[in-house]
């Protein structure tokens, strides 16, 4: 039986969301129905993806009783709201990274989940792609020996575009960018909490970080270091280092093909899409879907793979290192 996805937002990420899910086995995924704040909108998707139902609102999407799971695909501002609709609905949902904008939402919507026991994950794609699958194994048989050092550097000109660069947006390079190396980070430490994290940076003239250095520091003296910028091009790459040896990401480790294993490099190609992508690698996004897929197949509430207690920790991480930094949004005042 396939899982019914219902898409909340017609956007460019719920577009190759869409596209990625037609690159997986025929019958295992539908798209039942997508909505949109405007219905014209909705209706131009769903007839670009051959979707039956179109809705101009989210109420609508969250009313059909047809489906499965909503992929929220949404700008991180509108996540709370959103993902307790759907839960409120009995909804399952995967909802875009960041899974919201500072830790109380996190914790909000953990509970929304609760409540309504529903399966919630947050949906930090690398977590699931084969370079990262085969990367943890690696990690877990000593291939590098005791790992001492990661590093992870994510950084481009994005300031031209207003999600990146708006306060009000929930712009700023750690939640967007940060993010990803934060996640990383708590994967090759299998979720430990650091003893300690430093943070640096500059911000741009609209009050949200423009580049931000973030020092953690783990037991046992290791270390790791993320650099993230929305206004300078960095090398968008993560480096391991053991005690036996170091593994690579290279260019692009958000969404990895390939790994470097003691300058060994292996490669994991991702399918072609059937119609132009807007995003880096994005038919990779159905190593995602897959896994909601398997996890609802198993009655699942969250995944092994990217559980609440890691969203949790990377979103009260973000918290400090924005608090160091004096970066706020609106919703951290918000009681």
């Amino acid at each position: 039986m396939a899982t019914r996805w219902g898409i909340c937002s017609a956007g460019k990420i719920s577009h190759d969301f869409s596209v990625a899910l037609r690159t997986l086995t025929p019958g295992d995924h539908e798209i039942v129905a997508v909505a949109a704040r405007d219905v014209l909108h909705a209706e131009e998707f769903a007839k670009k993806h051959n979707i039956p139902r179109a809705y101009g609102s989210y109420n609508e999407l969250a009313n059909d009783p047809d489906i499965d799971v909503v992929y929220i695909g949404t700008i991180h501002p509108y996540h709370l709201a959103t993902g307790k609709l759907f839960m409120k609905s009995q909804k399952n949902v995967l909802i875009e990274k960041p899974l919201a904008m500072n830790s109380s939402e996190v914790q909000e919507l953990i509970t929304a989940a609760q409540d309504n026991g529903v399966f919630f994950m947050e949906a930090i794609w690398t977590r699931f792609f084969p370079a990262s699958l085969e990367l943890r194994r690696l990690l877990g048989q000593g291939e590098v020996g005791d790992v001492q050092m990661v590093r992870v550097d994510l950084g481009a000109p994005l300031t031209h575009i207003p999600r990146f660069a708006e306060r009000k947006l929930g712009g700023g390079a750690v939640l967007d960018l940060g993010i990803y190396s934060l996640q990383f980070i708590l994967m090759v430490f299998n979720g430990e909490r650091p003893e300690s994290i430093h943070a640096t940076g500059h911000c741009i003239d609209t009050g949200v970080d423009g580049t931000a250095v973030m020092v953690l520091k783990f037991s046992g003296n290791r270390l790791a270091i993320s650099t993230c910028s929305i206004t300078t091009t960095l090398s968008c790459e993560a480096v391991i280092s053991g005690t036996k040896g170091t593994i690579k990401i290279p260019n692009h480790m958000w969404c990895p093909t390939s790994l470097e294993v003691n300058g060994k490099e292996v490669h994991f190609p991702l399918p072609e899409p059937d119609m132009p992508l807007n995003f880096k690698n994005s038919t990779g996004l159905r190593y995602e879907a897959e896994e909601v897929r398997h996890c609802l197949l198993k009655g699942l509430k969250e995944s092994p793979g990217m559980p609440w207690a890691h969203s949790s920790l990377s979103a009260e991480l973000i918290d400090e290192a924005r608090r160091q930094m004096g970066v706020t949004y609106d919703q951290d005042n918000i009681q």
